[in-house]
């Protein structure tokens, strides 16, 4: 099962590899851009989330002291 995988990844690079560059680009960019925003959207609602659990550092007593 894996080496019909490999063997067909392997063609994939190949042609990608042979291809013009502005084919190339435009392939990358078609699979990095939406791999990089869902990785961004992913790292923020995680950020977020961690903060949502420890909590704010701010003093919410409203005392105001320094």
């Amino acid at each position: 099962m894996f080496d019909g995988l490999a063997n067909w990844w392997d063609g994939v690079e190949l042609w990608l590899a042979q291809a013009w560059f502005p084919v190339q680009f435009a392939l990358v960019m078609a699979v990095l851009v939406p791999l990089c925003l869902l990785a961004a959207w992913a790292i923020d609602k995680l950020v977020e989330q961690c903060g949502r659990w420890f909590g704010t550092a701010r003093d919410e007593d409203g005392s105001g002291r320094s």
